[in-house]
């Protein structure tokens, strides 16, 4: 996309907000108050508000490579920081960490990663290694492994959240709800993980 591209972008932006300023006010004077804090992959392919046909104020989004928590203590500041704000003070009802097929930062995980030339990559990627370690551990033929290692990292991620104490201490309050879904980039198909089955299962459209 050129700077052309994003400059008509921009305008044809404009003229939706001309379009729709009732809303547009309203957040703009009320703030905001979305109910869904998402943390999805910076994969340029997996919008959030695209995929979930989401309008401004719905959701509040958190993207970086592979979609990771990184556990609390660990000095990695900035998706705690959005977790605390988006529970804390925004009191967010559900949680949901969102992976995808065909994720770069998945891939990363089964090759060697030069630390000297891409250390902040190398560095990164390790809070999704035990996601990867357990599928290496399964048996899974080749082919299987990438999907798999997708779905283990969400639910890693999950856990990662956990090791907050906002997010413990609302979980328990029945006040806050976490969710892992995968997007499959090949069908535009979406699934989410059941607590309940262990599985996961397609997300059907609502009637």
């Amino acid at each position: 996309m050129s700077t052309k591209d994003l400059l008509a972008g921009i305008a044809r932006f404009q003229d939706r907000f001309r379009k729709e300023q009732d809303l547009f006010h309203r957040l703009a004077t009320e703030g905001q108050s979305p109910e869904v804090l998402v943390i999805a992959c910076s994969d340029s392919r997996v919008p959030p508000e695209v995929l979930t046909d989401a309008k401004p104020g719905d959701l509040f989004v958190v993207r970086n490579v592979a979609n990771v928590v990184p556990p609390y203590g660990t000095g990695e500041m900035a998706v705690g920081a959005a977790v605390e704000y988006a529970v804390l003070h925004l009191h967010v009802k559900q949680i949901m960490v969102f992976g995808h097929t065909d994720c770069g930062g998945i891939k990363a995980l089964a090759k060697p990663v030069n630390w000297s030339h891409e250390p902040h990559i190398a560095r990164w990627i390790e809070h999704a290694r035990p996601a990867q370690t357990k599928v290496e551990a399964s048996g899974l033929p080749p082919e299987d492994k990438h999907l798999a290692t997708v779905r283990e990292n969400v639910l890693l991620q999950l856990e990662h959240l956990r090791s907050y104490d906002s997010v413990r201490t609302a979980e328990r309050a029945g006040s806050l709800s976490l969710h892992g879904w995968v997007y499959h980039l090949e069908s535009g198909s979406m699934e989410a993980y059941d607590p309940g089955s262990g599985r996961w299962q397609e997300l059907a459209p609502a009637a």
